[in-house]
């Protein structure tokens, strides 16, 4: 079993081949091909942390299209002063497919 922890959008994601995962929004066509960074790669029961050997990895990642997350509002509310304050965000999100890890 080969898996890798990959540096996406600010996480750590744990992937194998065929995995879909969600990123931060990454500026790539649908149907591109993106390369991920590589933490930690598991290949059976040999682990790889070493920073030279895992710049030699690649993981790779079809796009398979950009997406919103959900709905978060965030509220703010002082009690006695009349001060409240609504506010909404939506996430950009990109998702993908790992293809390979080599």
């Amino acid at each position: 079993m080969v898996y890798a922890v990959v540096r996406a959008g600010g996480r750590q994601e744990k992937v194998e081949v065929g995995t879909v995962i969600q990123l931060d929004r990454v500026k790539a066509a649908q149907g591109e091909t993106i390369e991920l960074p590589a933490v930690l790669l598991v290949d059976g029961d040999a682990v790889t942390t070493d920073a030279d050997k895992l710049a030699k990895v690649t993981v790779t990642a079809e796009v398979l299209g950009d997406l919103r997350g959900p709905k978060i509002v965030i509220q703010k509310f002082k009690n006695k002063t009349g001060y409240k304050k609504r506010q909404g965000h939506r996430q950009e999100l990109t998702r993908v497919k790992v293809t390979g890890i080599k």
